[in-house]
């Protein structure tokens, strides 16, 4: 199908495509009784710098060794420290498997002021054979040495006790206007038994 106008014909299909806003996947890591999982700029096809403005880490179905929280962290100098201060904020809705428990709080015992501690992702994961966390975040232009490092989070995760699902949201800044090269997720304590996480760059945005 053509796009004419005063019976000029101006575009034939497939001339021209939009893709604004697209994603573009750069790597997938799968977890196997694995410390940490970490996306290096530079290292296996990894890229984490300014060629796209936003990344997105998607993880799916993430299964812990033991019931612990899932944490991330950042580098500035290619994974060798994660160490610098961070400040965030996280938040979840909780609802129980039989209707008992149904809230929605601020939770300050895992947000960070200025701390070098990893960014809670999540509260305490099951460890069920069934149980598990997917959640996904957002990075934002981590090549800058302008601006400190925005990210935005959220989890949906099946506790720990057995009381049914958590909805966590989370967002907070690394302080530095060094670029950001480095991400590395685990758990706060024991390995990433398995799961998957999947790194976009999301173009023209």
């Amino acid at each position: 199908m053509a796009i004419i106008s005063n019976a000029v014909t101006i575009a034939d299909a497939g001339a021209f495509s939009v893709s604004l806003g697209s994603m573009t996947h750069i790597k997938t890591l799968t977890a196997s009784s694995s410390a940490n999982l970490q996306f290096v700029h530079g290292s296996s096809s990894v890229i984490l710098n300014n060629t796209y403005p936003i990344y997105l880490f998607k993880m799916i179905n993430i299964h812990g060794a033991n019931s612990q929280e899932l944490n991330v962290d950042f580098s500035i100098d290619s994974g060798s420290n994660y160490s610098q201060a961070k400040t965030s904020t996280f938040f979840e809705a909780q609802h129980s498997e039989d209707d008992g428990t149904n809230t929605l709080a601020y939770d300050g015992d895992r947000d960070l002021a200025q701390s070098n501690s990893g960014v809670s992702l999540t509260t305490n994961v099951g460890n069920g054979n069934d149980e598990s966390a997917c959640a996904e975040m957002y990075l934002f232009n981590p090549s800058s040495t302008t601006f400190t490092k925005h990210f935005i989070t959220r989890a949906v995760y099946y506790d720990e006790n057995g009381a049914g699902v958590r909805d966590a949201f989370g967002a907070g800044y690394r302080n530095t206007t060094s670029a950001v090269n480095a991400v590395k997720f685990k758990m706060d304590s024991g390995n990433i038994d398995s799961g998957i996480i999947k790194l976009y760059g999301i173009k023209d945005s």
